[in-house]
């Protein structure tokens, strides 16, 4: 196949699909398909239609982790440097702190690199055969796309310890259980369930919720008290937007009463 189309974009209303399309390897990553996805998830930021991204991968599996034998081959595009925010990370797009939320879907292997991808989604839909797992642990492989991070913040430090330290495999089930994943779904479902969370995700009122995912995300970096000045202040700017006082108008109109999530969300 051609690595032209390692990695493949499409649109579904609010909704974008990135997808890794590299079959022969499980979808593993080179250096090339790693900018490619870096390219792919910035230009969904920036696209004022785009609201939610599925992240995926094509023919049954998620990600293999870094292509491992374009690394033994001197793959001269790995991106290895130091670097904070929105830089390109060896895995492409690990380090981009978007605007808007990210969900993964996940099917067959998220294992090594590739773990950390889905690591980088704000939520994983998971098919109940799925496989995580640190597999590089046992080739010498660190993880350098924010795993050492993001999992311990996401499951908590002695499951992250676990499966850090043992590089042993993780079902859908136990995936669920420690938080994981957010939703596990039959085998072959997991995108599809994924753009329907998706859409279900773009009806809400943007502004507010973009905001609020922003605050969630930032407080990690932060005192309390910085956290709390910064929450207020991206609070402020939503309703300074008018869409508060457009959903108050809603509410106080009859729209979503009993607690109703209906076609009239959004603005």
């Amino acid at each position: 196949m051609s690595e032209a189309n390692a990695v493949l974009i499409e649109r579904d209303g609010p909704v974008t699909i990135i997808s890794i399309n590299r079959p022969h390897c499980r979808n593993a990553v080179d250096g090339t398909t790693a900018r490619k996805l870096y390219d792919a998830f910035l230009a969904f930021d920036a696209d004022k239609d785009a609201s939610v991204a599925v992240f995926t991968g094509t023919n049954g599996h998620f990600c293999a982790g870094a292509d491992l034998k374009a690394v033994a081959k001197g793959d001269r595009e790995k991106m290895r440097e130091i670097g904070g925010h929105n830089t390109i990370a060896p895995m492409g797009p690990s380090r981009l702190r978007l605007s808007k939320p990210v969900i993964a879907a996940i099917e067959g292997y998220a294992v090594a690199g590739g773990m950390e991808l889905a690591l980088f989604a704000d939520m994983r839909v998971v098919a109940e055969d799925a496989t995580f797992g640190i597999f590089c642990r046992r080739f010498g492989v660190p993880l350098i796309d924010l795993g050492t991070i993001r999992l311990p913040r996401l499951i908590g430090h002695s499951q992250a310890m676990d499966l850090i330290l043992t590089g042993r495999p993780v079902g859908g089930a136990e995936a669920l259980r420690m938080g994981l994943a957010n939703r596990v779904v039959g085998r072959g479902e997991a995108a599809a369930q994924a753009i329907a969370l998706a859409k279900e995700i773009a009806r809400f009122p943007q502004k507010c919720l973009r905001a609020d995912r922003l605050s969630a995300l930032r407080q990690w970096d932060l005192s309390e008290e910085e956290a709390i000045a910064n929450e207020m202040r991206g609070g402020l700017e939503v309703i300074a937007s008018g869409e508060t006082l457009s959903g108050a108008t809603r509410f106080a109109s009859g729209v979503g009463r009993h607690g109703a999530f209906g076609s009239d969300a959004s603005d």
